[in-house]
């Protein structure tokens, strides 16, 4: 033991003398010529930074665990004795089984394996340059969006649709499943989908449709969440990270994408409609009488939306809405007995899983940026679809603009935002407002919401919005 505690005093000491660069820059690596293979420039940037091999192994376990998430969560089930250790077993498998955490539980191997490559300097240097606006934002979003002003707000926005058919849980789903992607074109995708999914959840979710038609639902949403914020430029992370760079105004977004991504929510909406047409009349049978509330104040709503509006606008500005968010927190307590409960336990576990994501997701780029610039439009945008699956979408397009080949053909460019903003519905990580929905319906799902069949059901809503994209 004490010769183990003096290699690791050695290794530190050794560690903090070194000096080297992390993570290497993409303009370190230098360009690669035509007529070298992908394994080639991949190999040669191993070479040059061998943490990168180990950096993406790490990642790709991540990602494997979520695969295994539900695994977990049923061995934790068998530890449900009143022994203490079976107690602590339990409540472990059961910590390894939350898909929330799980990116920020390989933080830890990745830290450890950072300092053992570089040194601690590099480590805090690392974190330290990491942007977590987006995890800190999606925190006071979803907790602002899921106060019941604001639900109530959207409810009644969305029942004047749902009226033209009758209110049954047919008009409603569709009212929700269309209107409410599109609300992230104005009040960003986390809040849209946070208020999506709680309708669905109080409307549909509770009615006990199939589980088919549970996972039909959630893939369709998690689709036109993804593609409902191109309406304009400033509400989808993948859009926001490359309109600035390449010119991208509101009416551009609109005429380019929002049009063809409107058809196409409406056209996946109506496929499932349609699939699904039998169990509608079932669901129907099953309506629950809705016990009729106490209205909410007319000065309690529209406090509520301008607490949420402050936000949206201060996005990038973290100090500003986080001290709007302590105010509403305030205010949510003056007027608790309008407010309903605000829970934020799903809302910090959302923010950590995109916490993980983002820290992970920076160590990727040296072998997505030469992936992506070897590709036709073709290819660009059935590459782009796929990554996304694997990576935030944000990602995707980030370091797209980071290519010259990209940011100097529009086309190019077209193609990388078609297919980022097609796959962000395909997996969990896909797109960040995604784990949000998952919080908020996982408990309508036994066990856990398996990856495998959210990505069979996001596929055809996936391919009919591909279709959309790029032929209309």
């Amino acid at each position: 033991m004490k010769r183990l505690g003096a290699v690791f005093v050695g290794i530190l000491f050794t560690n903090l003398l070194r000096a080297d660069i992390f993570p290497v820059p993409l303009e370190a690596y230098g360009t690669f010529h035509p007529s070298e293979s992908l394994l080639q420039i991949l190999l040669a940037r191993i070479k040059i930074a061998p943490f990168n091999f180990l950096g993406t192994l790490i990642f790709f376990l991540a990602i494997l665990h979520t695969f295994f998430a539900p695994y977990f969560s049923n061995l934790a089930e068998r530890f449900q004795r009143d022994t203490p250790r079976d107690k602590m077993l339990g409540v472990f498998f059961h910590f390894l089984g939350e898909v929330e955490v799980i990116f920020g539980l390989w933080i830890i191997p990745l830290i450890f394996s950072i300092f053992t490559f570089y040194d601690w300097h590099a480590v805090a240097a690392y974190f330290s340059g990491i942007n977590y606006v987006e995890p800190l934002f999606i925190v006071v979003i979803m907790a602002i969006a899921s106060s019941q002003p604001v639900l109530f707000f959207a409810k009644t926005c969305m029942e004047k649709v749902a009226a033209i058919g009758h209110r049954t849980p047919c008009a409603w789903w569709f009212s929700i499943i269309t209107l409410g992607p599109l609300l992230g074109s104005f009040i960003t995708e986390p809040a849209a989908i946070t208020i999506s999914a709680l309708l669905l959840a109080q409307q549909f979710y509770r009615l006990q449709p199939s589980m088919a038609f549970r996972y039909a639902t959630l893939g369709l949403l998690f689709v036109n969440i993804s593609v409902g914020g191109t309406l304009t430029h400033f509400a989808a992370p993948p859009v926001l990270m490359v309109a600035g760079k390449w010119h991208w105004g509101t009416v551009y977004m609109f005429t380019h994408f929002g049009i063809c991504a409107f058809i196409g929510i409406i056209l996946a909406s109506i496929f499932y409609g349609f699939i699904f047409r039998k169990e509608f009349k079932i669901l129907g049978e099953r309506e629950i009488r809705e016990e009729k509330s106490a209205s909410t104040p007319r000065w309690i709503v529209v406090s509520n939306l301008l607490f949420l509006f402050w936000t949206i606008f201060n996005i990038h500005t973290p100090a500003l809405f986080i001290i709007g968010f302590l105010f509403f927190l305030g205010f949510v307590k003056i007027t608790a007995s309008y407010q309903g409960v605000i829970s934020l336990r799903s809302p910090i576990l959302v923010g950590f899983f995109l916490a993980g994501l983002v820290t992970h997701g920076g160590l990727q780029q040296w072998w997505i940026e030469p992936l992506l610039g070897r590709m036709n439009e073709t290819l660009l945008f059935l590459g782009a679809t796929v990554l996304t699956a694997f990576n935030d979408n944000a990602a995707i397009t980030y370091l797209s603009s980071l290519v010259p080949a990209i940011t100097a053909d529009v086309a190019l460019q077209h193609a990388v935002v078609f297919g980022a903003v097609t796959g962000g519905g395909l997996t969990i990580i896909a797109n960040a407002p995604n784990p949000a929905g998952q919080a908020i319906l996982r408990e309508y799902f036994p066990g856990k919401i398996s990856p495998l069949k959210l990505f069979l059901s996001a596929l055809m809503p996936t391919l009919i919005l591909g279709l959309c994209f790029n032929y209309l």
